[in-house]
């Protein structure tokens, strides 16, 4: 069996997800097998493995990082929320309704053997798996029904390291306070604190890492700096610190902040362009208009009545401003949407069509059965040859007055297009010709993502104590 190393936070947000990239590289540069794993994902942003099952995108990035090709056995549980208490259940790439229709307590004993199989099948096969936690070890309240913290370290017999957001302050009450919560087994698989995202000198720490481990006999075995390279979040991180810094005397890109977004990170290359907006207001200065995709389309497509962007967004398509919507957006800038069949769960009465934004001569019907796969085509109107991937229930049917630019994928009419390729701006070509319609110079090109992948990897390495983490990835002894 290989050996696992698993990065736990004090709380969500602490950057699990980019050091579990970063030591994913690290570990593959030095030759091991690497595969990375997280038990149960939270989270609207997804992707699409080669098989065409679904898969939370921090571990489709974490595997691109080890140089692996993506397995659901890597996040066997997404939960995808569709309400503040309602989260659709995906097991090992595909819905499940049944599991998804059990309490939150009730679903642990159906979902620990999926976890544990996938578990020990990626350390039966590779030198090291790289494991992420999920919000806080801490959460005692949780404990008996943890599928994804210290029961999996515990499983796994994980070297654990802890990791803090030092930026937010109180790191160090946050990691003693963690360890206190933690049960003598699960504190002997603790080997080190990790103080993420620190700015300036590390010299000032002392003497509180001393102290810590005067405490705790755990060691802080790296203090991470603050770094200004973006890798695609789990979560709604990057849309929350791009919103209003877009300046509007140049014009901007403005994508609605939808309740139930999904896939946003797929919207990261349009970097200090994008503008996140919530009312008609912060429409003023766009220079083109995105809806993204959404887990609610007709709940979202409610939300933007309510907030008058949906008049505000027509008027400015009226009026010329380009506006592209991606998978529900697409959806929702149709003519109708129908769901006999109750997939929504809410906005839109089963059997009931609601009305959409009549942009595009489209109208949709959600389908108990979901397209999840890799997808390449050709648009009729660039000639560009382009690539992505799908994640939706609904089946799209075009009247007479749109025209179809790739069959089922691509639609226009005047200066509004819809699509369900997630993905289509990570084209680097289209996203010139949309900011080209848009009036907009592209940003500076962003690196790509591997390359991106390995600065991370350098810095983070920088700043560990790496033959330790050699020693727990199983060269040397501890």
């Amino acid at each position: 069996m290989g050996k696992a190393i698993m990065i736990q936070g004090c709380t969500s947000n602490a950057g699990k997800s980019y050091l579990c990239a970063a030591l994913c590289r690290a570990l593959s540069d030095e030759g091991y097998r690497v595969a990375p794993f997280k038990a149960q994902n939270m989270s609207n942003n997804a992707g699409v493995t080669p098989a065409g099952l679904e898969m939370g995108r921090a571990q489709l990035v974490q595997a691109q990082a080890a140089r692996v090709a993506p397995d659901v056995r890597m996040n066997p549980v997404l939960l995808k929320p569709e309400a503040d208490t309602r989260s659709a259940v995906v097991l090992l790439g595909r819905a499940n309704p049944d599991l998804t229709a059990l309490g939150w307590r009730e679903r642990k004993a159906h979902l620990w053997p999926h976890v544990q199989g996938a578990l020990r099948s990626l350390m039966a096969e590779y030198d090291v798996v790289v494991i992420e936690g999920a919000g806080s070890p801490a959460e005692v309240n949780l404990r008996s029904s943890d599928i994804v913290n210290m029961r999996v370290a515990l499983e796994a017999q994980a070297s654990v390291l802890l990791a803090c957001d030092i930026d937010r302050g109180g790191a160090f009450a946050h990691l003693l306070g963690t360890w206190h919560c933690l049960t003598p087994e699960e504190r002997a698989l603790l080997k080190g604190f990790i103080l993420n995202r620190f700015r300036g000198d590390p010299r000032l720490l002392a003497p509180a890492p001393e102290w810590l481990e005067q405490q705790t006999g755990v060691p802080t075995v790296g203090v991470v700096p603050m770094l200004d390279i973006p890798l695609p979040e789990e979560d709604g991180v990057w849309a929350e610190d791009q919103r209003g810094q877009a300046d509007a005397s140049d014009g901007f890109v403005a994508i609605a902040r939808l309740p139930r977004v999904s896939n946003l990170d797929e919207f990261a290359p349009l970097g200090p362009l994008a503008r996140w907006v919530a009312s008609p207001a912060e429409l003023a200065g766009a220079r083109a208009i995105i809806l993204p995709g959404s887990k609610s389309t007709a709940a979202d497509l409610a939300w933007l009545r309510a907030t008058g962007l949906a008049g505000a967004v027509t008027r400015a398509a009226q009026a010329g401003v380009p506006v592209l919507g991606v998978c529900g957006g697409l959806q929702m800038l149709g003519t109708a949407l129908t769901d006999r069949h109750g997939i929504e769960g809410g906005g839109c009465t089963q059997g009931e069509e609601v009305p959409g934004l009549g942009l595009l001569d489209l109208s949709t019907e959600f389908a108990p059965d979901k397209t999840t796969r890799l997808t390449t085509f050709t648009d009729a109107e660039t000639g560009l040859h382009l690539s992505g991937y799908e994640i939706h229930h609904g089946r799209t049917e075009a009247g007479g007055s749109v025209q179809e630019l790739a069959p089922g994928l691509l639609w226009r009419s005047g200066n509004v297009r819809g699509t369900y390729l997630h993905g289509l701006l990570e084209n680097p070509a289209y996203l010139e010709r949309f900011l080209d319609w848009a009036g907009l110079a592209p940003p500076a090109e962003l690196d790509s993502l591997d390359a991106r992948l390995d600065a991370v990897a350098a810095r983070v390495k920088a700043s560990l104590d790496w033959p330790l983490i050699q020693k727990l990835a199983g060269r040397g002894q501890l």
